[in-house]
């Protein structure tokens, strides 16, 4: 079924969750079942060539990253999420309501402050690009999906790069305590809150709008430092 997923167009994995939640025996029992599995199959699918691609292109996919790397994988978080977190800051519904705040520009900013940083050569100019505004909860879910799942990504980072580029602290990296809990609780609350196909689909975009907003800053990176003209 993996297979099946990826190979659908963006925008099509509202009709893989009809397909899933066919009936068998209970016809509501599975119903209920296939939505709390397809918002999570949906969204892996629809972000997974984009997640891909990221995998190979921040600064941290190098084969030995130094503290450099490790700066401008912030300096690239750091534009990506500060209009995201503005924008997701308006609502106090959906993802916003489900689970305890965290401010991981915070941390961002906190790493970026490091000594350990300190001269090291300009960082590359990214571009400042707009985020869409979007009301739906929905949609807002697919984006939270994305900022909660990377912080598993920071931890397997953490424990690669500790030793290596110490005595960084890697706060952003290292998180605050294990975020396998607090991953379980998005999870249970996506399930469920996202459960119609057209929710999961509007939950699709935000995902594959999250990762498209990373991947156009990445594209925007110039070949000019940071501040200069």
């Amino acid at each position: 079924m993996a297979k099946f997923y990826l190979s659908m167009g963006a925008g099509e994995c509202a009709l893989a969750y009809r397909a899933q939640a066919a009936p068998v025996y209970n016809r509501s029992f599975l119903l209920n079942l296939g939505n709390m599995l397809d918002v999570l199959t949906a969204l892996r699918a629809a972000t997974a060539e984009r997640h891909a691609e990221l995998d190979t292109r921040t600064p941290l996919a190098a084969p030995a990253p130094d503290l450099r790397a490790y700066r401008d994988h912030l300096f690239l978080l750091e534009a990506w999420l500060t209009p995201v977190a503005a924008a997701l800051a308006q609502h106090a519904d959906g993802p916003q309501s489900a689970l305890p705040a965290r401010d991981y520009l915070a941390l961002i900013r906190s790493d970026l402050a490091q000594p350990a940083l300190a001269g090291l050569p300009p960082a590359l100019a990214l571009a400042d690009l707009p985020w869409p505004a979007q009301d739906e909860a929905a949609w807002r879910w697919g984006v939270a999906y994305v900022i909660e799942g990377s912080q598993l990504g920071g931890a397997v980072l953490y424990k690669r790069l500790a030793e290596r580029l110490a005595p960084h602290p890697l706060a952003y990296l290292r998180g605050e305590g294990s975020p396998g809990p607090r991953w379980q609780q998005f999870m249970a609350a996506l399930r469920a809150e996202v459960v119609t196909p057209a929710q999961i689909e509007q939950a699709c975009q935000g995902a594959r709008q999250a990762f498209d907003q990373l991947l156009a800053l990445l594209n925007s990176w110039s070949v000019e430092p940071a501040g200069q003209p």
